[in-house]
């Protein structure tokens, strides 16, 4: 497994709100600890990221308020340096996504801030730049990926990846698919139903029955095969854990080895390589959790960690 982690992610915000720096420091520590196999590496550093990459997801306006001292909203707020802390993340969002193509094996970026909310013109839910987005758009034009597909099982809609995807599909009907897993109702209020046959959304009651939850994972795991993509980017968030405290599902750590268990199977049977991006989980038994979902993937099983035992 290849990590893509640099640890100034952990360099704003502060232990008073859900998305806090603590989420990515103990996270990184602990997959080093229990699996010192993995390779852990830098990404590029955020000036390399191109313009042109994110002018392709995101409005030169948007890009501007980035460094502008003011708020986006209440759970969005201006830090300083913002705008590269999220060039940060969207540069390990780019690596993981060129890796995982070119190199036909499984990579995450564990990175901060999140940004599968974040639109093309304004941030919002804890995202500033939508990486994931930037990363399908990147594969489709600059590395030739003719069909990517985007899998996200955060517990928030994806608004900002389907919206930009949207806009994507009107010149090229077949270049991308995205599915969603989500609980509804629940922030940001979107992803009722589906948009056209390539934007498909699974809205999930709070507090449904495990299985019910997994057998829509599952059902949009098959769409995604179904739509036979050459690229799978994976927007993981892991908020969807019964124990997590901003949302209402029933998700155990078993659950998101299963998930991660699937990833592997995609690509044994259908040579379809894939990369993830963290998004969400807010629990104190994210790393845990990232553990098991990363492990089972991966198909290693690493060192036996206090806590972590099945």
């Amino acid at each position: 497994m290849v990590i893509f982690h640099d640890p100034q992610c952990a360099d704003y915000g502060s232990a008073m709100r859900p998305e806090q720096p603590a989420r990515l420091t103990r996270s990184a520590a602990h997959l080093r600890a229990a699996h010192p196999t993995w390779d852990f590496c830098l990404p590029p550093s955020a000036a390399t990221v191109d313009e042109a990459a994110l002018r392709r997801a995101h409005t030169a306006a948007h890009l501007r308020c980035l460094n502008q001292p003011r708020d986006f909203d209440d759970d969005t707020p201006f830090f300083p340096d913002i705008a590269t802390h999220a060039r940060r993340a969207t540069s390990a969002a780019l690596a993981a996504a060129e890796h995982a193509f070119i190199h036909r094996s499984p990579a995450f970026a564990l990175m901060r801030p999140p940004g599968h909310h974040a639109t093309a013109d304004t941030a919002m839910g804890f995202c500033y730049l939508n990486s994931i987005a930037i990363a399908a758009l990147h594969a489709h034009h600059q590395l030739g990926v003719r069909r990517v597909a985007v899998w996200d099982f955060d517990a928030h809609h994806g608004n900002g990846t389907e919206e930009i995807l949207r806009a994507e599909l009107g010149a090229d009907p077949d270049a991308y698919f995205f599915a969603s897993v989500h609980q509804s109702p629940c922030y940001p209020g979107t992803g009722l139903v589906d948009v056209g046959t390539a934007l498909r959304n699974w809205p999930i009651p709070p507090r449904s029955p495990r299985s019910q939850h997994l057998a829509a994972l599952r059902a949009s795991l098959d769409a995604i095969l179904a739509y036979k993509p050459e690229l799978l980017l994976v927007s993981a968030g892991f908020d969807a854990y019964v124990g997590d405290p901003i949302t209402a599902m029933t998700l155990e750590r078993e659950d998101f080895a299963q998930l991660g268990t699937w990833l592997r199977e995609v690509f044994q049977s259908h040579a379809i390589p894939a990369a993830g991006v963290l998004e969400g989980g807010y629990s104190s038994d994210l790393p845990m959790l990232i553990e098991a979902f990363l492990a089972a993937w991966s198909g290693s099983t690493g060192h036996v960690m206090p806590g972590s035992a099945p």
